[in-house]
């Protein structure tokens, strides 16, 4: 795939590449049914496409290693934006909370300690999806393997939306690895610390309630490494599969990929940015309705341009 850079500046870029792997598996990962972090999505828009007018919706899939930051990421993209964040972990739970067809069959196997099947999956995925025709979204925890991806783009194309954006974060694995070294937690808050750049006022102590802060038990190299090959071994065929010239996507429906190298979250929110808008140029901003959060992305937007900052809660 031709290779294509855009620089915002002379120290970010973006690129579009090909990925190549030497690994082919296409095996499912479990799902976990704990530690959601998307909010629940509202109800879709099934009206006319007044909100789009040059017709150019954001449809996303992101891929970053464990620690990347593609959570903070995600996070901040739809609370600034008209973006919808959904989480396949949360459709799941949903459904099983539920008692829906889907949702009782995935409650059975996960019971048993099995794999959810693709096909599964997708219903699953689809269920929301395919309410969301006039709205942006970003989708998180699938597709994990290129049989997935298949299924996913296939279903798209024929409910006529198509994928319209792939981005991976590619942050380098010593910056990740020194990263969840330093990392400390508060686990009833899930406030995060790390002791290069977001030190607790008191080492070892949350600042708010003085709690004791522990570690992840996936904190350590052994495991960083375990699932560090996990990672390649199913999302670096799925971006070959999307970069590929070979795929077969009709040329109104390949979706653009993207890579953005940083060493941090902050640094990669502008090329994320950008990258969004030269999909949808006319994504709104969303409206702050209260006080405490027109206050809140001030301080945000003044933590971001302060010299030397790092976001203290990639993962």
């Amino acid at each position: 795939m031709t290779s294509l850079c855009l620089r915002p500046n002379t120290r970010r870029r973006i690129c579009t590449r090909e990925f190549s792997t030497t690994s082919r598996s296409q095996t499912a990962l479990p799902f976990l049914l704990g530690n959601s972090r998307s909010a629940a999505a509202p109800d879709a828009d099934t009206g006319p496409d007044s909100s789009h007018p040059n017709g150019r919706v954001l449809r996303m899939i992101m891929f970053g290693k464990p620690g990347a930051g593609k959570g903070t990421l995600t996070t901040r993209l739809a609370r600034k934006h008209d973006i919808l964040s959904i989480s396949t972990g949360d459709l799941l739970r949903q459904h099983i909370a539920e008692k829906t067809e889907v949702g009782q069959l995935a409650e059975e196997i996960v019971a048993k300690g099995g794999l959810l099947p693709d096909e599964l999956m997708l219903r699953v995925v689809s269920s929301k999806l395919d309410t969301l025709r006039h709205k942006h979204w970003i989708l998180d925890g699938f597709p994990r393997t290129v049989g997935q991806g298949k299924l996913l783009d296939a279903h798209l194309r024929k409910q006529g939306l198509p994928l319209s954006l792939v981005v991976n974060l590619d942050v380098p694995d010593e910056v990740i690895l020194a990263r969840i070294s330093d990392r400390w937690i508060h686990l009833p808050s899930g406030r995060v610390y790390n002791l290069s750049y977001n030190r607790p006022r008191v080492d070892g102590l949350d600042d708010e309630t003085g709690e004791p802060l522990t570690k992840r038990p996936d904190d350590n190299p052994e495991v960083f490494a375990r699932r560090l090959r996990q990672f390649y071994a199913s999302t670096s065929p799925l971006l070959q599969y999307y970069g590929s010239p070979r795929t077969a996507f009709s040329p109104d429906s390949k979706p653009k990929l993207v890579s953005l190298r940083g060493s941090s979250s902050d640094e990669i929110w502008p090329m994320l940015e950008h990258a969004v808008r030269s999909i949808a140029p006319s994504l709104r901003e969303r409206r702050k309705n209260s006080l405490s959060e027109v206050v809140l992305a001030r301080d945000e937007e003044r933590r971001m341009h302060r010299p030397g900052t790092q976001s203290g809660h990639d993962h």
